[in-house]
């Protein structure tokens, strides 16, 4: 039992470190996943601390995985840890029974997990947190209370300013299909092997005032008493999905412009995914590159899922002179984590971005980007 504890030890702290780490990179996405569970679990009012929420629990969670590394506060450690992995089993299985969360977020976008990988996942890391629950007095710290505490709390500070850091710029390390360097045609692509939605044909008929979904093989079981309604594809077991599979660009009358920016030499993307949290202090600033782009024969174009009135108020407000173009919500969040950012595309390869807080000059864009 002792063995198991030690080996357990290393394991959770190791995983809780690497796992706080990669969701403390983007603290901005994790706190959308947590909006995710705040709409499932009918709490929508916590999405105004979603992002604090996010921040914190990752800095908990790198602090207890020092701590536990090197033996610090065991008993504190060993019950925050006990209740935190009952707390998350919880959520994982419900999001697994009842299918309401497809990704827990455990791993950022490092690692997409489904809802029963996740499940299981915190089924091993209960197992694993038993023994040390139970062994959690025999532990002693490596290097001293005194020392180890200090880690524990200098990780726990060191990851509350780096994802803050990572918050107010852009993600360290981008794991997202639309990284700079990433092509987004390329990554609307499903690799040759990839497996396909495995699709069934039902006929829906109607008998007796009840509606019947019959498949191919069971209408040869009816009579003239059954009446055809429809028929429809239901989908039994999804396939795989490229990496980029809901990205599309539309104009204020309809047109699906996608295949046009993503063929263009050069395109600068203002992704706002809701225009009235844009950030208003840089507008200046965009209106300044706008004008360059224009005299330079750069195409720029703004992305966003408001609603036409709003964007047109937005425009008239600011004096902007580029047309927006509308995109879905969750796609603009994804693409950069920044309310407004700055994309720049050639031929749908992603070239460089910038969250308003870095917003660059046409200069140094042009120096380094349009050559």
């Amino acid at each position: 039992m002792k063995i198991l504890a030690q080996i357990s030890r290393f394991l959770v702290g190791v995983l809780f470190i690497i796992s706080g780490f990669i969701k403390a990179n983007d603290p901005l996405g994790f706190s959308y996943k947590l909006d995710e569970y705040f709409q499932v679990f009918h709490m929508p009012w916590l999405s105004t601390v979603s992002l604090w929420l996010a921040i914190a629990i990752c800095a908990f969670e790198i602090g207890l995985g020092i701590a536990l590394l090197l033996g610090s506060k065991m008993i504190f450690t060993a019950w925050s840890l006990l209740l935190m992995i009952v707390f998350f089993t919880f959520l994982t299985f419900y999001s697994w029974y009842f299918d309401v969360v497809k990704d827990c977020g455990c791993f950022g976008d490092a690692l997409h997990l489904t809802p029963f990988q996740s499940f299981m996942k915190d089924i091993v890391l209960f197992i694993l947190i038993f023994f040390i629950f139970v062994k959690r007095k025999e532990i002693k710290p490596i290097v001293g209370e005194s020392p180890s505490t200090f880690l524990a709390y200098t990780g726990f500070i060191a990851s509350f300013l780096f994802s803050l850091y990572c918050y107010w710029h852009l993600p360290v390390k981008d794991f997202r299909p639309y990284a700079i360097g990433k092509s987004i045609p390329a990554g609307m692509q499903l690799p040759p092997n990839a497996i396909t939605d495995s699709v069934v044909m039902l006929f829906l008929y109607e008998k007796d005032g009840k509606q019947l979904e019959l498949t191919m093989d069971q209408l040869k079981e009816i009579d003239s008493t059954y009446k055809f309604i429809d028929r429809k594809d239901k989908v039994i077991r999804e396939g795989d999905k490229p990496p980029i599979h809901d990205f599309t660009i539309t104009s204020t009358d309809g047109t699906d412009v996608t295949a046009d920016v993503l063929q263009m030499e050069n395109v600068f993307l203002l992704v706002a995914y809701d225009i009235n949290k844009s950030d208003k202090s840089v507008q200046g600033q965009v209106n300044d590159f706008v004008s360059l782009c224009q005299k330079e024969g750069v195409e720029f174009i703004g992305l966003t899922s408001s609603a036409p009135k709003e964007v047109e108020s937005f425009r008239h407000e600011h004096n902007s002179g580029f047309e927006y173009y509308f995109t879905d919500g969750t796609t603009l969040k994804t693409m950069i984590r920044s309310n407004p950012g700055l994309m720049l595309l050639k031929k749908g390869k992603v070239e460089g971005m910038w969250h308003y807080n870095d917003f660059p000059t046409f200069d140094e864009v042009k120096s380094h980007y349009l050559k």
